[in-house]
C-alpha cells in the first residue's frame, strides 16, 4: 500500500462509439498457444488496514483484551459504585513477561460495591440471535470467592445474553475458563459487560469473546463470511501480511513473523502503523494481536485453495515515514527469518521450526515456493539488502522464488533505476504497483505487449482505480473503476507469458474503522458485500484458464480500439475457450466473435455481464448486488456469436469445445 500523496486524478470521459452491425469482426484463433496461464495468475493481497485483520477478519469481539494498548484500559469501562480505590489495577510484569506483560487485578469485599467492566469491542460488537458465543479468560486467584457475571448488552442497553463463570482453580499459576451461552437478539454495535459478584481478589488477562460460527467452526478463528468472500475467487494466491506494515512506521514495529505464532497468549501485540498515519482518518485504538498470524495465513491459504506468498521486511522500515534501515552488518537476524520461515512452512517435522508448526497442529508442510523481500522499498539501500537475501535464499533453497520490489509507482526515476537493477540481478519476478485513475488503466492495457518473455516475470501487486485521487477520503468502488481495471486486466491476461500473479489492493475495510479507500471488500460488525471491483476480479480468477490464445480486430490485438478491450484463453482440462470482453463506451456495440481453430460442442455458449445504467453506481449493505454480474445464454450460430456489448461492461462469454 502507497503510504504517501501521488498523482492527482483526471478525469476519464470514454469516446462514444455508434452502434452498428457492420463493425469489424472480432477473431479468436483458438488453434495458436501464445503462453500457459500460471495457476497463480489472480490471488488476493490482504493487509491489516482498514480494521482488516482485528476488527475484521480475526473473529475475536474484544478489544484489547491484554491490556496491551498504550493506555491499558482503551476499549474498557470500569464501572463502581461506590468508587474504592484498588479495586481494578493494572499490573505490568515487564521483563517476566515481555511478550503478553500487563494483567488487571479485581479486589471486591462482599456487598460493598458494584463492580464490573465493559468492553465496547471493535466499533461494536456485531451480535446474532440464537448464535452461541464463547468466553475465555485466563486468571490467577488470590483470594478465592469472586464469581464471573457475564452480559451481552444490546446498543439500546438491553441484556441480549448472559451466563456466570466460576473460577475454580487456585494456586501462583495461571489458569484458563470458559463458558458458552446463546444471544437472544441481535444488535449491530453491542457490548460486553464482566461483573464481580462475591468477595475476593484475582487477577485477569486475555478476556475474550468468539462468536461460534467462524470459518469452519474453528474456535478463535476467522470470520466465516469474509472468508467465504475470498474462497468464492478460488484465488491462485493469498499474499500476506501487507503492505506496509511490514516495513513498520520504524523498525521498532516491524512485522516479525516468528512473534505471530504458538500460544496466542505468547503472542507480541504492537501498534498498527495505520493507527495514525493519515490526519484524515486516525485510529489511535488500531493495534495488531496477531490472533491472526502467520500460522493461521498459512491455514488459510490452504483452506481456500490458494499458494502462500508471505513478504518479509528486508531491513528498511517505511521509506514514507523515518526510512530507518539496518546496517548491512547487522543484517544476518533478518535474513535468517526468512530462512527459518521457510523451514515453519516447508520443514521436517524433525527440524526446530518444522516441529513448532507440527506443535501447532500442522505436521504436513505447506508447500511454500515463494517469498517477497521487502514492501515498496526503493533506492540502492534496497537493492544491496536484497542481493544478501537472495544469495542466502538461494544457497540454501536454488528453486524458491524470489519476489523483488519495484517500489511505489509504475514510472519514473524511482521505478526506472529498480526496473533495470532488478533485471540485471535476473531477479525471479518484480512486484509492479498501480494506485491511478481509470484512464490510466484503460491507456496501460498494452503495457506489457513488449516486455521481454525470457527475462524476469512481473507480479502486478497491488492496483486498484482511483475515482477521485489516491489517498482521498472521496474515492469510491464504482462501476467506472471496476470497468477501467477489467479493462487492464486484459492486458495482464493476454501476457500471462510475463504477468504470472495480479491482485487487488486493499482488499477488506470496516466501513466504521476505514483508513484508506477504495478497497475490494466492505464490512460491518455483521455483514460483508464485494464491490463493482471485487466482481470483476472473480469474473477473472474463476475463468482463469490454462493457455492464452489471440483474439485480434483488425488483425490487432483490441486494447481500446473503439473502446474495447479483449482477451482469450481455453481451459484445457475443461474444454472451454473463455472470452473476456469490455466496452468502456457509452453505447452499446453490436460484436460478431468468430472461432478458429476449434471445433464447438455445444449450440449455445453462456456470458457473464457486469454492468449497470450509471458509471456512479455503487453497491452497499442495503444493495449488495446491485453492480453484480448476470449470466445468461447466447446462440451459436455454427463458429461464430452475435453478441451486444452493453455500454460499459465486461463480459465473459464460456463456449465448451471439443
Amino acid at each position: 500500500m502507497i503510504a504517501g500523496a501521488l498523482l492527482a486524478v483526471a478525469a476519464y470521459c470514454p469516446a462514444k462509439v455508434r452502434a452498428q452491425s457492420g463493425s469489424p469482426v472480432m477473431t479468436v484463433q483458438a488453434g495458436k498457444v501464445v503462453s500457459t496461464v500460471e495457476p497463480t495468475m489472480w490471488g488476493v493481497f490482504f493487509e491489516d488496514i482498514n480494521m482488516g485483520a482485528d476488527g475484521g477478519l480475526y473473529a475475536e469481539m474484544v478489544k484489547n483484551r491484554s491490556f496491551e494498548f498504550y493506555q491499558p484500559l482503551m476499549g474498557w469501562e470500569v464501572r463502581q459504585s461506590p468508587v474504592k480505590e484498588g479495586a481494578v489495577l493494572v499490573q505490568n510484569r515487564q521483563e517476566k513477561s515481555a511478550a503478553n506483560p500487563r494483567f488487571i487485578r479485581i479486589t471486591r469485599e462482599a456487598n460493598t460495591q458494584t463492580l464490573g467492566m465493559v468492553n465496547e469491542g471493535f466499533r461494536g460488537m456485531g451480535i446474532k440471535k440464537g448464535l452461541r458465543y464463547d468466553f475465555s479468560v485466563m486468571y490467577r486467584q488470590h483470594k478465592p470467592g469472586l464469581k464471573l457475571r457475564l452480559e451481552l448488552v444490546s446498543a439500546a442497553g438491553k441484556i441480549i445474553g448472559n451466563s456466570a463463570l466460576d473460577l475454580k482453580e487456585t494456586g501462583d499459576g495461571w489458569h484458563k475458563a470458559n463458558v458458552s451461552f446463546n444471544a437472544t437478539d441481535s444488535t449491530m454495535r453491542g457490548k460486553l459487560a464482566v461483573w464481580f459478584d462475591g468477595a475476593g481478589s484475582v487477577d485477569l488477562d486475555m478476556i475474550s469473546l468468539f462468536p461460534s460460527d467462524t470459518w469452519k467452526g474453528r474456535p478463535g478463528g476467522m470470520r466465516a463470511d469474509m472468508v467465504q468472500l475470498l474462497a468464492d475467487m478460488k484465488p491462485g494466491f493469498i499474499r500476506f501480511p501487507g503492505g506496509c506494515i511490514v516495513e513498520g512506521h520504524d523498525l521498532s514495529v516491524r512485522y516479525q513473523w516468528k512473534k505471530t505464532i504458538g500460544p496466542i497468549e505468547d503472542r507480541h501485540l504492537i501498534v498498527n502503523r495505520w493507527n495514525t498515519e493519515f490526519a484524515h482518518r486516525p485510529t489511535p485504538d488500531y493495534y495488531q494481536t496477531f490472533g491472526l498470524g502467520f500460522f493461521e495465513y498459512f491455514q488459510m491459504a490452504e483452506d481456500i485453495g490458494a499458494a502462500p506468498l508471505p513478504i518479509l521486511n528486508c531491513g528498511m522500515a517505511c521509506q514514507f515515514n523515518t526510512a530507518e534501515v539496518v546496517p548491512l552488518d547487522q543484517l544476518d537476524p533478518y535474513i535468517q527469518d526468512a530462512l527459518d520461515l521457510i523451514e515453519f512452512a516447508n520443514g521436517d517435522v524433525a527440524t526446530k521450526w518444522g516441529g513448532i508448526r507440527a506443535s501447532m497442529g500442522h505436521p504436513a508442510p505447506f508447500n511454500l515456493t515463494m517469498m517477497g523481500v521487502g514492501n515498496e522499498n526503493w533506492g540502492p539501500q534496497y537493492i544491496e539488502r536484497l542481493k544478501l537475501f537472495r544469495d542466502a535464499i538461494k544457497a540454501k533453497y536454488p528453486d524458491f522464488k524470489i519476489i523483488a520490489s519495484a517500489g511505489t509507482n509504475p514510472n519514473g526515476e524511482r521505478f526506472d533505476y529498480l526496473d533495470k537493477e532488478l533485471r540485471a540481478m535476473k531477479a525471479d519476478i518484480i512486484d509492479e504497483h498501480y494506485y491511478s485513475p481509470p484512464s490510466w488503466f484503460l491507456d496501460n492495457a498494452g503495457r506489457y505487449d513488449n516486455y521481454d518473455r525470457n527475462a524476469s516475470k512481473i507480479f502486478a501487486g497491488e492496483y486498484a482505480a482511483q475515482s477521485d485521487r489516491v489517498v482521498s477520503i472521496h474515492n469510491r468502488n464504482i462501476l467506472k473503476t471496476a470497468i477501467a481495471e477489467a479493462a487492464f486486466m486484459t492486458g495482464l491476461e493476454r501476457n500471462a507469458g510475463v504477468v504470472v500473479m495480479a491482485s487487488y489492493a486493499p482488499l477488506f475495510a470496516h466501513t466504521d474503522g476505514w483508513q484508506w479507500t477504495p478497497d475490494l471488500i466492505w464490512v460491518n460488525n455483521l455483514q460483508s458485500y464485494g464491490t463493482p471491483d471485487y466482481y470483476v476480479q472473480k469474473m477473472f480468477s474463476t475463468n482463469k484458464g490454462t493457455h492464452v490464445v489471440p483474439i485480434l480486430r483488425n488483425g490487432n490485438t483490441i486494447k481500446g480500439q473503439d473502446s474495447l478491450y479483449a482477451s482469450a484463453v481455453i481451459d484445457k482440462p475443461a474444454k472451454t475457450l473463455l472470452l473476456k470482453v469490455v466496452n468502456a463506451s457509452s453505447v452499446a456495440v453490436k460484436q460478431k466473435i468468430a472461432l478458429e481453430g476449434v471445433s464447438v460442442a455445444v449450440s449455445n455458449a453462456e456470458v457473464a455481464t457486469l454492468k449497470s445504467p450509471s458509471l456512479q453506481d455503487m453497491n452497499s449493505f442495503n444493495a449488495p448486488q446491485l453492480v453484480a454480474p448476470v449470466t445468461s445464454a447466447v446462440k451459436l450460430k455454427g463458429k461464430q456469436l452475435d453478441v451486444e456489448l452493453p455500454p460499459n461492461s465486461f463480459s465473459v462469454y464460456r463456449v465448451t469445445i471439443k
